[in-house]
């Protein structure tokens, strides 16, 4: 799938069938935040703790999101949401 693929599901109903945080990554771009983070808290790896620290910084727990991308072994984000979205999301879609 690709990123203008993914896009466009956004307007489905439900997502589309993918690994788990992309599923969150879905689910938090139609609005659902408490879902996406139901399903990144999850998974236990790098990439899990990156898109939770992700949803945490879009909630404003910043303090939260610092931990989680420590857990993740990354800097603190700091580009736009959008920017930091669409860049999880094409690097989970290219794994």
């Amino acid at each position: 799938m690709t990123l203008a693929e993914f896009r466009a599901s956004l307007t489905n109903a439900k997502p589309p069938s993918l690994p788990p945080l992309l599923v969150a990554l879905w689910h938090d771009a139609t609005g659902d935040w408490d879902a996406a983070h139901r399903v990144a808290q999850e998974i236990e790896d790098e990439a899990g703790a990156w898109v939770h620290a992700y949803l945490h910084r879009k909630e404003g727990d910043l303090g939260n999101a610092a931990y989680w991308y420590r857990r993740a072994g990354r800097a603190v984000a700091t580009a736009a949401l959008e920017e930091e979205w669409e860049t999880i999301v094409a690097e989970l879609l290219a794994q």
